[in-house]
């Protein structure tokens, strides 16, 4: 899903746009990707992004750090095993706490991502379609799409069972509502009475 965008084809200085492998928009706000390179900083910043939301492990590289600083862009961390099967129990709890700051509008415009942009971004965005009551054959099929060969049949089976009841009950504090699934803004909006903010932490 490689896409180059050149910004001017006659100037010599001109700046090309190099957007991460599985780059995609998920919905109005919200991108998916791999991990970013110093060569997509560019592309990122006419993203004008507010948040990064990083699913992997490891320490963020020193040179992401710097740029997400230098545009104020929020990191927020949630360190799940790139393993083939990760534990299921920590999988499920990285995800409803990645997925509570994913719904909240004010970290939008947000960018998911993971290492290759397959499975553990399309564990999180498989679970926030759940959320948005698609029906489980389109979660699937969007899944597959990015995972390709590598798809795993755990992680299907994982946003299968992901209970969307219990992440409902834990944002009681939050009011949210749908504006319709064909509709241009399909975006969560909420009252800031009692909202609680969320860490910006590694969790």
């Amino acid at each position: 899903m490689g896409l180059i965008v050149e910004v001017d084809t006659v100037d010599e200085d001109a700046v090309v746009l190099v957007p991460p492998p599985n780059f995609s928009m998920v919905e109005d706000c919200i991108f998916r990707s791999s991990f970013p390179t110093p060569s997509n900083f560019p592309f990122l910043q006419t993203l004008n992004l507010r948040s990064i939301i990083y699913l992997c492990p490891e320490p963020y590289p020193e040179e992401n750090l710097e740029f997400l600083r230098s545009q104020n862009i929020r990191l927020f961390q949630f360190g799940i095993e790139g393993k083939t099967e990760a534990s299921l129990p920590i999988l499920r709890d990285s995800i409803m706490e990645a997925l509570k700051v994913l719904i909240d509008v004010r970290n939008h415009p947000v960018l998911i991502h993971c290492k290759r942009g397959k499975h553990r971004t399309g564990c999180l965005v498989g679970c926030l379609r759940k959320l948005q009551n698609w029906c489980l054959s389109s979660v699937f099929e969007e899944y597959q799409r990015f995972a390709g060969a590598k798809s795993r049949n755990g992680d299907l089976t994982f946003i299968d069972r992901f209970d969307i009841v219990s992440l409902k009950q834990c944002l009681y504090s939050i009011i949210y509502q749908y504006q319709g699934y064909g509709s241009k803004k399909r975006r969560l909006l909420y009252t800031d009475e009692n909202l609680q903010k969320p860490q910006l932490a590694s969790f």
